[in-house]
């Protein structure tokens, strides 16, 4: 498989905070990577660099085979990057029809004739086709998790970058939207997933699995089975207990 997304070299410092401290990384068309590690270790921030939130103060993103270190969010947007929340903001007075709508035409570049029949498309993907007519901001924590992925879908990305979509769920409202996560990539989306919730990262949830540790070191990359086993991630997680 070709690469559609290469990171080299990736830092970022705030003040005298390293939170990315020199983070390589590339992700296979097609696959999804889970990026794991413990809380403050500068996952979220790696997504702000690849969606053009922060820029890197050192380092490239390769997307597609073009360097987009220095693009804006709304053009890595239209070249085919979007990503989901860690938490959902759905525009809560409008319809969850009307919130797709409006990425679809903003996020998307879409008229709206060409956009109706692909919001159609994506709530009924993602669960939500019975209730398009609700008002995003009376929905449960599910719903509005499935809208937050809806909302990704509607830019027509070529990879999504997920903000831990699980967070705050029931183990059965998780396995819900994992099965919703292995359809968009059926559909030829690749992905890089965030979750603290492991057992997505470990039950055919991802096909390779990256941990990182504090300022977003790189501790190991491969087999989810094999990473979650290894004495690197155990270390990151557990710590080393010191000799008596």
């Amino acid at each position: 498989m070709t690469d559609i997304l290469v990171a080299k070299n990736l830092k970022k410092k705030f003040g005298q905070l390293v939170a990315v401290g020199d983070l390589s990384f590339e992700v296979k068309q097609g696959e999804i990577l889970g990026l794991m590690g413990p809380n403050g270790a500068g996952k979220t921030t790696v997504f702000n660099m690849l969606t053009g939130v922060y820029m890197p103060d050192h380092g490239n993103i390769i997307f597609q085979g073009k360097d987009i270190t220095r693009d804006p969010p709304a053009k890595r947007c239209r070249l085919g990057i979007g990503r989901t929340y860690q938490i959902p903001r759905p525009f809560e007075k409008m319809s969850v029809f009307e919130n797709l709508l409006v990425c679809t035409v903003h996020g998307g570049g879409l008229s709206e004739r060409l956009a109706k029949p692909l919001v159609d498309d994506i709530l009924n993907l993602i669960g939500l086709f019975g209730r398009r007519n609700d008002q995003a901001g009376a929905m449960t924590l599910l719903d509005r998790k499935r809208l937050e992925l809806g909302k990704a879908l509607a830019t027509q990305p070529k990879l999504i970058l997920i903000d831990e979509v699980a967070g705050g769920l029931t183990e059965k409202e998780s396995e819900h939207l994992l099965s919703i996560v292995k359809q968009i990539q059926q559909q030829g989306v690749t992905i890089i997933w965030i979750e603290h919730i492991l057992m997505m990262m470990s039950e055919g949830g991802v096909d390779r699995l990256l941990c990182i540790g504090e300022g977003a070191r790189s501790l190991i990359c491969g087999d989810p089975g094999e990473v979650m086993c290894s004495p690197e991630v155990e270390e990151c997680y557990l710590g080393v207990e010191e000799e008596a």
